[in-house]
């Protein structure tokens, strides 16, 4: 008898579920004491995603504690400049740094340094070999916007300003960076799957500080282009795209990228996104990190308004963004409790 698909692959494929499966973004992080350990014990940040043995221990982790239906990959969206030859390290209390930083350097003046994507596709192939087949495993990398924002400012900001100053007063040259990450990341997401992914999501994490023209062109545009091309390579393999503060724009995202699924954030009004794409999308979200961090009956509310929105409808459950890192671990085992009770 062959083995069951995966919960999460049959929704990502259209199918609804009652419940529906569930993970959580940054599900294998710091509010895990397990994680903290191994932490303390490999020293930095970089060191764990570049251990495969260690990273595939904490992709699994929230697995074996909470029983999620899908592992999430432990990586960084990062990896994508490192492999692209700028310098990258991370620094505790104050983030990523990128250098050297492309609003004041070219491009071309990068060495490709692509061995880096070999520890990651590792890992994906030890999470697979480890996880139960009805366990879906996604892969994924940020999306060229977002990665671009890092790469022109060298370290994340409030506002992107480097960046979309670049695209405005640059769109060449700022054109020629997206086109670059694109091309990089479909390279490094195509590994991903010959290594074993099940399916996989961009993040364009920084999407919702564009306005409507520079968001058709900076976002949608590449993000469509990626995935053609992954779909032209790996066509059974789902996508999710999550445009994070796009708003009312998100309905266009998902109709022009032709992304599988769309993962919302919690800013955004769920029945807006019902309502103005096909039923046949799959959605996935959009829990705020705070009811889950608060617990108790702000979590339950807000789990049930989740479900009661997407009833009938192919849906995977998560948050809007990442779990908080000081989340008590007894409130994600009340969202699991009552999410299969």
């Amino acid at each position: 008898m062959p083995a069951p698909q995966p919960r999460a692959l049959s929704v990502l494929h259209g199918e609804a579920l009652a419940p529906p499966p569930v993970w959580l973004m940054r599900q294998a992080g710091r509010y895990l004491p397990e994680y903290r350990a191994l932490r303390a014990e490999k020293g930095s940040f970089l060191n764990l995603c570049y251990d495969s043995d260690a990273a595939a221990e904490i992709t699994l982790q929230p697995i074996r504690r909470f029983g999620f239906d899908i592992a999430i990959l432990f990586s960084d969206i990062l990896i994508v400049p490192h492999g692209m030859g700028q310098h990258l390290s991370f620094t505790e209390g104050e983030g990523p740094r990128l250098a050297p930083p492309l609003s004041a350097a070219s491009l071309g003046s990068l060495e490709p340094a692509r061995h880096h994507y070999l520890a990651i596709w590792e890992t994906v192939r030890k999470v697979r070999a480890a996880l139960a087949p009805d366990k879906a495993l996604f892969g994924f990398a940020g999306s060229p916007y977002t990665v671009a924002t890092y790469m022109v400012a060298g370290q994340g900001s409030k506002d992107q300003a480097d960046a979309r100053l670049m695209a405005y007063a640059d769109p060449g040259r700022f054109q020629a960076l997206i086109d670059a990450i694109a091309a990089e990341t479909l390279h490094y997401l195509s590994g991903q799957v010959d290594a074993g992914a099940d399916a996989l999501m961009l993040f364009d994490s920084w999407s919702g500080s564009l306005a409507p023209q520079e968001f058709e062109r900076w976002v949608i545009a590449p993000t469509a282009w990626l995935v053609d091309q992954l779909r032209r390579r790996h066509p059974r393999t789902p996508l999710i795209g999550f445009p994070r503060g796009a708003g009312e724009k998100a309905p266009a995202y998902a109709r022009e990228t032709a992304v599988s699924a769309l993962a919302i954030d919690e800013s955004t009004d769920l029945g807006f996104i019902v309502a103005n794409t096909p039923d046949t999308l799959p959605l996935q979200g959009n829990i705020d990190p705070l009811a889950l961090k608060a617990g108790g009956p702000a979590l339950d509310r807000a789990l049930e308004a989740c479900l009661e929105t997407m009833a009938g409808r192919p849906h995977i459950l998560n948050l809007g963004h990442g779990i908080d890192r000081f989340t008590p671990i007894a409130h994600v085992e009340q969202l699991m409790q009552r999410l299969h009770r």
